[in-house]
């Protein structure tokens, strides 16, 4: 038996039969004897919901600002919406699973995060972003006790402080922390394209295997924009207890579990190792 993390959004996540055949390819993992775990954003969800809500989005560095109002609207996407979706999913196909954010059983606790940046004198500085937080500690206890009992957790990216404010994380970071604490065989990271290339415009650049040491040094060249969360959430799960962490194409379901029942060599793969 092993046990997976998998990072689930990009075009999977707003494709209703992309969606079922993700869910369908957890499914057989769980057939074939493995643990799993889904965790989940909702970009494209929480955008829809702020502006039927008429809530302007304000980002500040590439990171969307989130006030205390928009949060009730961030939460009703991702609880409501993504998450209720995807439980659905489960019950057609037979499989137990249960909904959660990182507030129940307070399985994740944060700390605000700040944009930091420099103003035109100079001067280092702390730009708030709101309710947008980070990791600081995982509580393992409720998703052990769920996957003890053959329950899928399926988490989103809320979470709460030590004084019960509730904020936004990054999908990727959440997915990355709960992996290195539940020390995941493997972390897999779903995306829209094949892996890491080492030319971002060359899809026959694929790197197939990349060291912790390596990634590290290729943030700023090959490792751009959305790729940059994605890698530094297979570091994070590594240095923190995962075996193994990769990048695969979610909009090719097949290869979840081609890469775990079958072992086959398909993304990139991130290893601890030079």
């Amino acid at each position: 038996m092993q046990r997976i993390l998998i990072k689930y959004g990009g075009n999977a996540m707003v494709n209703d039969d992309l969606r079922y055949q993700i869910i369908e390819q957890i499914v057989q993992l769980k057939q074939n004897g493995h643990q799993t775990i889904l965790v989940h954003g909702g970009g494209p969800f929480i955008a829809r919901q702020l502006e039927k809500a008429g809530l302007h989005s304000e980002f500040i560095g590439g990171q969307r600002k989130t006030s205390a109002e928009a949060l009730i609207h961030v939460e009703m996407a991702l609880k409501g919406q993504v998450n209720g979706r995807l439980i659905s999913i489960f019950n057609a196909l037979g499989s137990k699973a249960a909904g959660l954010s990182g507030k129940d059983a307070a399985m994740v606790s944060v700390k605000e995060r700040f944009h930091k940046t420099t103003d035109e004198q100079g001067n280092k500085i702390k730009v708030s972003l709101g309710h947008v937080g980070d990791v600081e500690n995982i509580n393992t206890t409720l998703p052990e006790l769920l996957l003890k009992n053959d329950i899928t957790p399926v988490i989103t990216c809320i979470g709460t402080d030590d004084k019960g404010n509730d904020y936004n994380i990054n999908a990727d970071m959440l997915a990355g922390h709960l992996a290195g604490a539940l020390k995941v065989d493997h972390f897999l990271v779903l995306t829209d394209i094949d892996g890491l290339r080492q030319d971002l415009n060359d899809p026959g650049s694929l790197i197939r295997e990349l060291s912790i040491d390596n990634a590290k040094r290729m943030f700023g060249n090959s490792i751009q924009g959305g790729m940059i969360p994605k890698i530094e959430a297979c570091i994070i799960a590594l240095e923190q207890g995962a075996k193994k962490a990769g990048i695969i194409n979610g909009t090719k379901p097949e290869l979840v579990t081609q890469k775990i029942i079958h072992n086959k060599h398909v993304g990139t793969t991130i290893i601890s190792k030079h």
